[in-house]
């Protein structure tokens, strides 16, 4: 019988191209995608792409969404006790295994592994220890489409956010950063592609500088 897991979800390319492995893998039953949400702005942690669409990619997809709500300025210890607690809800369900789309950062696998042994949870990383370079080729060959969403301007210039992530966004990325954006450089938002029963409609919004994060507000149409 295959093993139930949860996906944890950004909406981003990384989780994206996981998800499509995982749902391959005839071990594995992705029973919901998890979310992390800042309720008070009502936009997905750290990449600001508004709930409304984040609904409606899960819908596209045709996948559970699971919501964990934290407040903004959230330290670890509320972070941790409000997926600690969605953890034990779906646990009840006979949900053991959570999925991540990291790459190669072994203190961020090791801090979520951690996490999971605190209630009792195994983690997978279907992506991990792959050349980001081809992962990021694999993604775009596969047919998914995406667009940056939030930028670190110390790594990228800021109108980088609103743009498709695609061979031409590649090859103007600066030396040094990471194709996939692994260490943080960017986020992006999937929209499109072969998990998606339709693509999920938006309009550009407004880019809004944040400290040092540049933003993409993405509109639902």
């Amino acid at each position: 019988m295959p093993r139930k897991v949860v996906m944890v979800w950004s909406g981003g390319k990384d989780s994206t191209l996981a998800l499509y492995h995982l749902l391959q893998d005839p071990a594995f039953h992705v029973v919901s995608l998890l979310t992390t949400v800042t309720q008070d702005y009502q936009r997905v942690s750290m990449h600001g792409v508004r709930y409304d669409l984040l609904q409606a990619q899960a819908h596209a997809i045709g996948i559970p969404l699971h919501t964990v709500w934290i407040p903004r300025q959230a330290s670890n210890a509320i972070y941790e006790s409000a997926v600690g607690q969605a953890l034990e809800n779906l646990a009840q369900q006979g949900v053991r295994t959570a999925a991540f789309g990291d790459l190669f950062l072994e203190d961020i696998r090791a801090y979520r592994e951690r996490m999971l042994a605190q209630v009792g949870w195994q983690g997978v990383f279907p992506l991990w220890g792959r050349n980001t370079a081809r992962v990021a080729q694999e993604f775009l060959a596969l047919g998914f489409r995406a667009i940056l969403v939030c930028v670190d301007t110390q790594a990228l210039p800021a109108d980088f956010a609103g743009r498709q992530f695609d061979q031409s966004l590649l090859a103007d990325l600066p030396p040094g950063v990471d194709p996939c954006g692994e260490n943080g450089e960017f986020h992006t938002f999937v929209y499109q592609g072969p998990l998606f029963r339709h693509p999920v409609a938006f309009t550009l919004g407004q880019r809004v500088l944040r400290d040092r994060w540049a933003y993409c507000d993405l509109l639902p149409s």
